[in-house]
């Protein structure tokens, strides 16, 4: 890879960032409530660890200079300070200026711009995966934090629900119609609901304390209610996966960007062979001399590699091999990208299939049979029992489709931080199901 293309390589990716970045920073957040682009906007401009990564590519773009510089040319005074044989004024130099520099000739200077170019490129991948880790984190907190607000509305209804019951049966035991111990019964279920939300209450500052360590926040500082957008990623085709897999994943990048390293450490062990010549210029002055300069006199020195030949054979040697290792990473990188793929792609497709049966049949076919019992209860044709049990049976589906559906969502943002791309951006516009065809 021409040298350009490298650090075209390094460049529009970041370019790329930093416009992702101010887009999502002009999105608005209605008062009281979080938007995800709003979470994932503050997480890419104050986390730390994003921060520190991002200092270390911008450290490691700053070496592609160095690395092509010439070397610093160099400046030498010499000056008599004491003679002790009688000769002529004339008979040596008694003072000097030289001014020395190597040319590199060779062009090992061009190869070391190019390795030190592709561990730059290198290092930006590595700031990429950092981003894509913390963004598949933030998401995650952010989506199990609006399942655990939808669980707590869930509670309260279920609270609401069962005080009616609770109601019902009260009067049914004043009159005679009920036992105490059904009564007992309801009270001791409604207190369960409101166990339950102390532990959902918990759960939610929990998740809420992650979210703000994740966007540098002061973990006692206040959290909007995240609003969830019901869309779904739309294309989630194995191919179009693989695809985007190869081409943006970072450990694939960054396998790449170290092959073309080691392929340049080659080129520069071969070079290494080409002695690069230094070109003097040495201006002398003699103390009988009536001119400032007595004699101006040039010179050329090289390094001679061929009396060192072992040296520099198992240097092309351990070079090759470098190169051999970086091909082989490069495969593995591949191997393991597609089986995770593949391994994520069957835990959102199993997901799906949870939601599917329970939004479609589980869960209308529990409130029907809470619904009936209801009914039936109010005209003393059910139990209480059976009308607690139908209720309880409905609140642990519905919890139950909840988690899977925040199991889904997390799963993508973790499928994203996989292949390396968001794929919402990279949708085409059609509808299609939500889940992976294989």
């Amino acid at each position: 890879m021409k040298l350009g293309s490298l650090i075209v390589c390094i460049l529009a990716p970041g370019i790329a960032a930093l416009a992702q970045e101010s887009t999502s920073k002009t999105r608005q957040t209605k008062a009281g409530y979080l938007t995800l682009d709003g979470a994932v906007a503050v997480v890419l401009e104050n986390n730390p660890t994003i921060k520190t990564a991002r200092a270390k590519w911008e450290a490691a773009r700053q070496r592609i200079p160095q690395a092509a510089a010439w070397e610093d040319p160099k400046l030498s005074v010499n000056s008599l300070l004491g003679r002790f044989v009688d000769v002529s004024r004339n008979g040596f130099m008694d003072q000097a200026v030289t001014v020395e520099q190597m040319i590199p000739l060779s062009g090992k200077n061009r190869s070391k711009e190019r390795i030190a170019a592709a561990e730059a490129v290198a290092s930006f991948e590595d700031f990429r995966r950092q981003q894509l880790d913390v963004i598949s984190k933030a998401k995650a907190s952010y989506f199990r934090l609006a399942n655990l607000y939808v669980l707590l509305d869930l509670n309260a209804q279920d609270e609401v629900a069962l005080s009616q019951t609770l109601d019902a049966s009260k009067a049914k035991f004043e009159v005679g119609t009920q036992s105490q111990a059904d009564y007992l019964t309801a009270e001791v279920e409604r207190q369960k609901i409101l166990e339950a939300r102390r532990d959902l209450e918990e759960k939610l500052s929990d998740e809420q304390t992650k979210l703000k360590v994740l966007m540098n926040r002061d973990a006692f500082s206040p959290l909007g209610r995240p609003v969830v957008n019901e869309a779904m990623p739309q294309d989630l085709s194995q191919e179009r996966l693989r695809r985007l897999t190869r081409e943006n994943r970072p450990e694939i990048r960054q396998a790449q960007s170290m092959m073309i390293s080691a392929s340049a450490k080659v080129e520069l062990a071969k070079r290494e062979w080409i002695p690069d010549p230094s070109i003097s210029l040495q201006a002398q002055h003699y103390n009988a001399g009536r001119q400032g300069i007595s004699e101006i006199n040039g010179g050329v020195s090289i390094n001679l590699p061929w009396f060192n030949g072992k040296k520099y054979r198992a240097g092309e040697r351990e070079a090759q091999n470098d190169f051999l290792a970086a091909q082989k990473t490069l495969e593995g990188a591949q191997t393991d990208a597609l089986g995770m793929l593949r391994d994520q792609l069957q835990k959102i497709e199993t997901l799906h299939h949870h939601m599917e049966l329970y939004r479609d049949r589980l869960l209308p076919s529990a409130r029907q049979t809470v619904s009936s019992y209801q009914a039936d209860y109010e005209t003393d044709k059910a139990t209480l029992i059976q009308v607690l049990s139908s209720e309880n049976n409905l609140r642990q589906l519905e919890t139950m489709y909840n988690q899977d559906q925040t199991d889904y969502r997390v799963a993508i943002a973790e499928l994203e931080s996989l292949v390396g791309a968001d794929l919402a951006a990279t949708d085409r516009p059609r509808q299609t199901s939500g889940h992976s065809k294989k």
